[in-house]
């Protein structure tokens, strides 16, 4: 009986078309310009179907919700606090109109200026808050995981206590402990800004902690260990830049639930007070007496506005985190190798 020798891995094999695809992919994406190379254009050049359009639908609501909040001035055809103009009082419980595009509230306020203004209050907090969590939990979670010994197991059992405490009520706890329950605008953005912050740091801590305690075990750290390289440079170079592959999905996450706290806030009666700054929770509480009565503009549009802003955030936490999997991209080239083959 006689045996054939296998065939060199050529043109033929999926296996050697999968790898020359990668690495024509990786030498492409060198040699591109550098604004190419962006988080979110390089992830949008990179999906298809029906991905790209949940990055796109992200993306857009995500640019909506940021230009309201910077041009809101221009935009917001009165102030939030603004029941009059030329000495009229506006009416109360209008429906839409040429006037008020999107009605007006019990207490008189223009519905379309308060859904305006208040993505303004949306983006501080969350802006404040995911983003002094996000700083604090890698740094904490990489000198945790790295150094190891009794600081891990003291940092490690109070990320867990404070993950066990309920996000609504540290917010509420921690409204009343600064503001007194109301507040003004910087003040209430504070108040929910820490709380959230609080809340935040141990999902950023267990996931940088994980991925290095994983990681220092790797081959090229240890390699670094021999040559010399200094523990400051191991962490900032090696393991950080490893471990944070997960965190745009988290960040989002984090993004959006804080946009619900303050919303919840707000809705409670824990908020900001209305004549200080326009808030979406706030403006859905006055409205629950409306509903009852067929008055539908005045809560509508203020729990719309918090739907979208939730939506796009996290459509575009979800895209991304598809993308920089590389099992999923794997799976896109080895579609189009085999396509390749087979025609």
């Amino acid at each position: 009986m006689t045996l054939s020798n296998p065939e060199p891995p050529g043109e033929d094999d999926p296996g050697a078309t999968d790898l020359a695809a990668e690495a024509g992919d990786a030498s492409v994406a060198r040699r591109r310009p550098w604004y190419l190379r962006l988080p979110i254009i390089s992830h949008l050049r990179g999906s298809v179907g029906l991905q790209r359009g949940m990055l796109i639908t992200g993306v857009v609501l995500v640019v909506v919700l940021l230009l309201s909040a910077l041009l809101a001035p221009l935009l917001a055809p009165y102030g939030f606090a603004q029941t009059s103009e030329d000495g009229v009082r506006f009416g109360t419980q209008e429906p839409p109109s040429a006037a008020h595009l999107l009605g007006t509230t019990v207490t008189g306020f223009d519905v379309l200026s308060r859904v305006i203004w208040g993505t303004r209050t949306a983006v501080a907090v969350m802006a404040c808050a995911v983003t002094a969590s996000l700083f604090l939990g890698v740094a904490l979670g990489l000198l945790s995981g790295y150094v190891g010994g009794w600081l891990d197991r003291v940092l490690v059992m109070v990320a867990d206590a404070v993950y066990a405490f309920p996000a609504l009520l540290l917010a509420i706890v921690m409204s009343i402990t600064i503001s007194g329950g109301q507040s003004g605008a910087w003040s209430g953005i504070l108040a929910a800004a820490i709380s959230i912050t609080v809340v935040f740091i141990p999902q950023y801590f267990r996931v940088i902690r994980a991925e290095v305690v994983r990681l220092k075990a790797e081959p090229f750290v240890e390699a670094a260990k021999v040559v010399g390289t200094g523990h400051r440079r191991i962490m900032g170079t090696h393991l950080l830049r490893n471990a944070t592959r997960t965190l745009p999905l988290i960040f989002t996450l984090n993004a959006s639930e804080s946009i619900l706290t303050l919303a919840a806030l707000g809705f409670l009666g824990f908020g900001i007070e209305p004549t200080s700054a326009a808030e979406w929770g706030y403006d859905l509480n006055r409205a629950m007496a409306d509903a009852t009565s067929g008055i539908w503009w005045t809560g509508m549009f203020p729990g719309l506005a918090i739907a979208l802003a939730v939506l796009g955030v996290t459509l575009v936490g979800e895209s991304i985190n598809d993308l920089n999997d590389p099992r999923l991209r794997t799976r896109r080239r080895r579609r189009g190798a085999r396509k390749k083959v087979a025609a």
